[in-house]
């Protein structure tokens, strides 16, 4: 009799404590994931990727030309700087001026009218060439 009470005293024990070690684990779990997000955050606004003082310069295009050589176009004040980049050096190749941009074509702005109206027009469009391919091929007829 004194047997089965201390193995009940102690199975009941057994279940607290696996609470409390699940419960340890979880509370261990959450630390974890709050240093990862931490460190995300740290890294996000200190990072090697932030882009501080840099809206006067922008590499326009980059091409290597050897294992360890690269010729980089860089924007810095409506000019273009074509430069030499190897050997633990910056060489300046060239000075441009930058490419004026194609001349944008007013026929070729958007069509006015929201997309489910221009997708509509697009749609009877189809159907009305798809009708007469039909009716071509038919003989004239339309299939009923």
């Amino acid at each position: 009799m004194k047997d089965d009470t201390f193995q009940q005293a102690a199975h009941a024990g057994g279940e607290g404590i696996g609470l409390l070690m699940i419960g340890k684990t979880a509370i261990s779990l959450l630390v974890v994931i709050a240093i990862i997000l931490g460190c995300a955050w740290l890294l996000k606004r200190l990072g090697p990727n932030r882009r501080a003082g840099t809206q006067h310069l922008r590499v326009v295009a980059s091409t290597p030309v050897g294992q360890r050589e690269r010729v980089v176009i860089v924007e810095v004040a409506d000019r273009w700087l074509v430069l030499g980049i190897g050997g633990g050096q910056v060489t300046r190749l060239d000075s441009m001026d930058p490419p004026t941009p194609p001349a944008v074509d007013p026929a070729a702005s958007p069509l006015p009218g929201s997309f489910a109206s221009r997708f509509g027009q697009a749609l009877k469009h189809n159907a009305r060439d798809s009708l007469k391919r039909r009716s071509s091929r038919d003989g004239g007829g339309v299939d009923s």
